[in-house]
Order: structure tokens, then sequence, then C-alpha cells
């Protein structure tokens, strides 16, 4: 038997590692890919969906917008061209989630810094005192990568309105007006497309990890 191994020893030691090649390369083929949903209004809890589009099933995506940031500069849906983000609503006086929410999107900033692929947008809820110097004021304080991470100011009325019926982010009904208040812990994942793929709790770590794993997940579906 020794002999019958010594005299097709080279035999085996190519067909060996051969052999994990091909069953690694079955697998591969076999496993399935993960991908992130598309979410429309009506896959969403209806508590988050404004009632005039509660029923929509396909199509939605985020409306255009215009914007003014940290730095005075327009902010659009062009800004945004080609890449993935991750938007959130907060205001700079808040004491409760907003910063814990911060706190947990700086550790976004730090894992996409170096990824030109990936942006961060967050939208301020009180824009008659979130000023452009304000929110430069609080971009400083913590830490925002100009480049990386807008925070936006603008008229309260379209912020209102990308919040509840593009980013289906808030569950309270409003028109904006000046006794309306909307308050979300929700981050939210935007492909390029401008279509949503996923809401994560900002306030907790865990949902986190969770965002930057889905982050990846999106990614190598766009190098598919």
């Amino acid at each position: 038997m020794w002999r019958f191994i010594r005299q097709y020893r080279t035999l085996w030691l190519v067909l060996g590692p051969l052999s994990v090649i091909i069953v690694f390369l079955i697998y591969s083929i076999l496993k399935p890919v993960k991908r992130l949903p598309i979410y429309q209004p009506a896959m969403v809890n209806t508590e988050l969906v404004d009632s005039t589009i509660q029923h929509q099933i396909n199509y939605h995506k985020i409306a255009n917008f215009s914007l003014t940031n940290q730095n005075g500069e327009t902010i659009t849906e062009k800004t945004f061209e080609n890449k993935i983000y991750v938007a959130d609503f907060f205001f700079t006086t808040c004491p409760s989630i907003c910063p814990v929410m911060t706190k947990n999107m700086t550790e976004v900033q730090a894992s996409i810094l170096d990824d030109p692929e990936v942006m961060l947008l967050s939208h301020t809820v009180t824009p008659e005192i979130d000023s452009v110097a304000q929110l430069k004021a609080y971009a400083t304080k913590n830490g925002i990568v100009d480049s990386k991470w807008h925070l936006v100011t603008g008229d309260k009325k379209q912020i209102y309105m990308l919040a509840r019926k593009s980013y289906l982010a808030v569950k309270e009904d409003g028109d904006g007006g000046p006794n309306d208040m909307i308050h979300t812990e929700n981050f939210m994942l935007i492909d390029k497309e401008k279509r949503i793929r996923g809401y994560y709790d900002g306030t907790k770590k865990e949902e986190i990890e969770r965002l930057l794993n889905d982050i990846k997940i999106l990614k190598t579906a766009y190098s598919d």
C-alpha cells in the first residue's frame, strides 16, 4: 500500500489542493448572496408613512431638494449623485437622543472616511434656530468632516415633507408649520438610485454595526 501511495505521490499532491479549490468554488456559487430590501411605503410601518402614499408598492425615491449646509453651500440631490448615503434628522439644541445619534454617526463617519462612495446627511428639524453658523459650530464641536457629512438647514416645510414623504422616518402627522415638531431616532440607508435600503435606530450600538455591515453589502451589489 505504501508503495502505491509513493508511486502516485505527485498525483495526490496535485489532486488534494485542486479538490479543496473545487469544493470552495462550488460553495461560493451555491451560497446565496445577501441583498438588501428596497423599501416601498407599503412595506414600512404605516405609522411612519403619510396616508397619501401608504399603499404605494413601487418606484418610491427620495424627492429632489435644495438645502444649505454648515458652510453655506447649496446641497441638492445632485450632491449625492452616484453615492450611497446615510440620512437622519436632528437639532443642535436637542438634550435627549440627538447627542447619542451624533456620536454614533461620527463612528459611521470614521468607518467611511476614506470611502468616496459613501456620504452622510443630517437635516435639522429646527431650521429657525439652526442657522449656518450654528451648524458650523456644531460640526466643529463634534469633529464632523465637511467633505463627508453635510448638516443642512433650510425651509422647514421642505425638510418636514422630506422626513414624512421621502424618508418615511416620522410617526407624527403635521404640516411643517410653526407648531409642528418632529423627533426621530431613525437612520436611513439610501442607495445610488435614491431608494431606501435600510432603517436603523441611531441610538443603539448594535444597530450601527448592522448599518455598517449593510453598507458593505450594498457596495458589493454595485461591484457585481
